[in-house]
């Protein structure tokens, strides 16, 4: 059996030996050309015109191209085409591509492009929250609204009331591997791309529109990225395009890769956001209204982030019914990078509003945050009722949700008290707050928090994958789908897949590079479903040729099982079958296609089953403060995460591990920081800090909750890239909780919480 088996990555040895073979590895021909981007030091302004003069007679320079020369002007965009690759007037962003050069070397191309002299006339930039508020300055006509019956008079009957903030920063994906393309010229006039890119399908969309030819003309390859994590969805699309048009012009190779500090300057990031909140509760800490404001600043452009502030509405309730519930998002536009996807995909910001509420809620009590959690639970699977007082029978249900879809799979209950018991919880309680009793300097805290997240794009028809199989006469097997591998395992666990459907081994079984020329309209490796959904195709495409040989073969009953095929009470290799069945005839090649099921989103209404399912998962996070310097340590983390039948468990405890580093590294240190004309400060390893493997818990503990997917995926499995970002969570509560324990005030700690943010917080309690 080859699924449910803790294997290595396909590519590990590769990994650590150095031998993976990434965009910028692969050999180029002779002649091979490079490009840079002049960038705007200016956040906003009209561009009068630019001096080429110097860059056009610099060393080894072929080209100088800016928005005079190329007309019309490619766009970049994923969404609503306000992307132009190059500036064409107004400067939109302090790092914005102004022309490109096209060198000889990638040095010589980034020197000539700083000879590039622009003359603009700045403007006012728009740069925060307030100066987009203020100047009405926002995306999608005007802020959206999803409720849930009427908060008003709930609030206005609660027992207790409360109204707080919490602000949250953006997010630098810091894959390894930069931003990459490599385009190489073709007779006809086609191209072909090597891309490091998420969504293979939307750059040759974007490259076939820029050159002006059929998506037929232009075929994009992805072995792998050094790391995604969302930031190269749709970042990618200018560097591919680029590389292309110079290609069509010049008939000669044409190559272009970020450098770090121009990565940071010009892509997208993590949408930072506020989210201001307004709650009524009763004794026991349940809510009975919350109204939410989110505000999420998008950058200059839209890109992705409809959707992404959508999602984030849409995991405003976490694992928590709201009975009442309105929250109003206003998506921001800034003269700042384009924000873009990023791992979760604006549910992080959603979630880490109301779990802001259910810690002011437990403080204002007095209560431990955990109890509150649970009395405010989803109904658990199979009826159960959340802890606490009996409810009004006139209530409804607990197990819908604010947009009206069932939460049928409920199973943080049970969950959560396995993570008490594993991690030992309550004794642990008791022995951080004696610690704060008697410790005047060092202050630990403890936060436990649930993860509920949506599994399946909210663009309903992006929900689909195709794959392509072919057996050979010898036994091997040779795999295509529309994933691509970002470092995750996705190819993996796909051919586990394959290999499990033929009974074969995983050594028979060659998954190659992602190829719009095998796979065709492909969506993004993205919203956790690169399992879920080409691993589905895959299945589809190997059963129709099992199919066809058991047809041949006669026997309905026929099993592949351990490299053997068992049919009429005979034993023979797989190997031996198959040659036979080719010289049969038998066809041995099949496309697979698969389209998730049940799913149905009504994006203006706010109404719907947008996920097929939900996955589950909780931490319990232990922390230390240093209160004179505001210092911290992740002591310890406990996990249970719900991964339903897994395909593979070291893959998937390789993920939730990364996933909470990440998340944490979000909330707790990671800061992005512009200054008042719009230029990012941050943009190199030496002034933003991402985690090391110094930061990771101390001791890090790991458990797969047992219990399969009840809805018909892949072997049962469930999703695992995004929802273990959430866990992250955890470690901010568990800050805030040790500030608590510095004075009598809530600490309304702001994420990233940096040493600085701590000592602020710190004062406050004590004030």
């Amino acid at each position: 059996m080859s699924v449910a088996k803790p294997l290595p990555h396909d590519a590990a040895a590769l990994h650590v030996t150095g031998a993976a073979r990434y965009v910028d590895d692969i050999p180029t021909p002779k002649g091979t050309l490079h490009i840079a981007f002049a960038l705007s030091d200016v956040a906003h302004g009209r561009l009068n015109g630019l001096d080429l003069t110097a860059a056009r007679a610099a060393q080894g320079v072929h080209g100088v191209w800016s928005g005079d020369d190329i007309s019309p002007m490619p766009d970049c965009s994923p969404s609503v085409h306000d992307e132009p690759l190059l500036c064409t007037g107004e400067v939109q962003f302090l790092g914005m591509p102004l022309c490109m050069i096209v060198a000889d070397s990638h040095l010589n191309a980034r020197r000539a492009a700083a000879l590039v002299r622009a003359d603009i006339t700045p403007a006012q930039a728009i740069l925060s929250i307030e100066d987009a508020m203020a100047a009405k300055s926002w995306f999608d006509g005007g802020p959206r609204v999803y409720a849930r019956g009427d908060p008003d008079p709930a609030l206005k009957a609660a027992p207790h009331r409360l109204t707080g903030a919490i602000e949250m920063g953006a997010q630098e994906h810091f894959y390894l591997e930069g931003q990459a393309a490599l385009a190489l010229p073709q007779e006809g006039g086609d191209m072909v791309v090597h891309s490091s890119t998420q969504h293979p399908t939307e750059v040759q969309h974007k490259v076939a529109h820029a050159l002006g030819v059929p998506m037929h003309a232009v075929r994009v390859e992805v072995r792998r990225m050094g790391g995604g994590f969302g930031g190269k969805e749709s970042q990618a699309n200018a560097l591919a395009i680029a590389c292309a048009i110079a290609a069509a012009r010049t008939g000669r190779p044409c190559k272009m890769r970020y450098d770090r500090d121009d990565d940071f300057m010009v892509t997208g990031k993590r949408h930072d956001a506020r989210v201001a909140y307004e709650v009524g509760f009763d004794d026991d800490g349940r809510l009975l209204g919350v109204r939410f404001t989110h505000f999420v600043r998008c950058g200059w452009a839209q890109d992705l982030s409809l959707p992404v502030a959508d999602r984030a509405m849409l995991h405003a309730d976490n694992a928590y019914f709201l009975p009442a519930v309105e929250i109003t998002s206003y998506r921001l536009r800034t003269h700042t990078q384009s924000a873009t996807a990023f791992r979760g995909f604006g549910g992080p910001q959603g979630m880490l509003g109301i779990e802001r509420v259910i810690e002011h809620v437990a403080h204002h009590l007095a209560r431990d945050p955990l109890a509150v959690r649970r009395v405010n639970f989803y109904d658990e699977a199979g009826g159960a009722s959340p802890p606490g007082p009996p409810r009004d029978i006139s209530e409804p249900k607990r197990n819908t949700t604010h947009y009206g879809q069932e939460v049928s799979d409920f199973c943080l209950g049970g969950l959560v008290a396995d993570l008490e018991d594993r991690a030992g919880y309550g004794a642990r309680r008791e022995a951080v707050d004696a610690w704060n009793a008697r410790e005047p300097i060092l202050k630990r805290g403890l936060g436990l928090t649930p993860v509920k997240f949506g599994i399946s794009f909210t663009l309903t028809h992006l929900n689909q994958a195709g794959a392509l199989v072919h057996v050979y006469q010898d036994g091997s097997v040779h795999l295509n789908h529309g994933g691509t591998e970002m470092g995750q395992g996705l190819f993996q666990k796909v051919a586990q897949v394959a290999a499990h459907r033929f009974g074969v081994g995983l050594e028979a079984i060659k998954i190659t590079a992602t190829d719009t020329g095998k796979v065709p309209n492909t969506s993004a490796t993205a919203a956790s479903s690169g399992s879920d959904l080409n691993g589905m195709a895959v299945q589809v495409a190997c059963d129709k040729i099992k199919a066809a040989i058991v047809d041949w073969l006669g026997d309905p009953q026929a099993r592949f099982v351990d490299g053997m095929v068992i049919a009429k009470g005979e034993a023979r290799p797989f190997a031996e079958v198959v040659n036979a069945a080719y010289q049969a005839r038998v066809p041995l090649s099949a496309t697979g296609f698969y389209k998730t099921p049940d799913i149905a989103w009504d994006r203006d209404k706010g109404q719907g089953r947008p996920f097929y399912y939900f996955a589950y998962g909780a931490a319990l996070t232990e922390v230390v403060v240093d209160t004179l310097t505001g210092e911290n340590r992740i002591l310890r983390t406990d996990i249970v995460h719900d991964v339903g039948a897994s395909l593979n468990p070291a893959l998937d405890v390789g993920q939730i591990e990364g996933g909470f580093v990440q998340g944490a590294g979000w909330l707790t240190m990671e800061e992005l920081v512009w200054d008042d004309a719009g230029r990012l400060r941050t943009h190199a390893p030496s002034t933003y800090k991402i985690p090391a493997a110094s930061d990771r818990p101390a001791e890090f503990n790991v458990h797969l909750w047992d219990g399969a997917n009840r809805e018909d995926t892949v072997y049962r499995s469930k999703a695992v890239g995004e929802p273990p970002f959430m866990l992250g969570m955890s470690a901010l509560m568990a800050l805030s909780d040790a500030v608590a324990a510095c004075g009598d005030r809530f600490p309304a700690l702001d994420a990233p919480a940096t040493p600085e943010r701590l000592l602020a917080a710190i004062e406050a309690v004590r004030a």
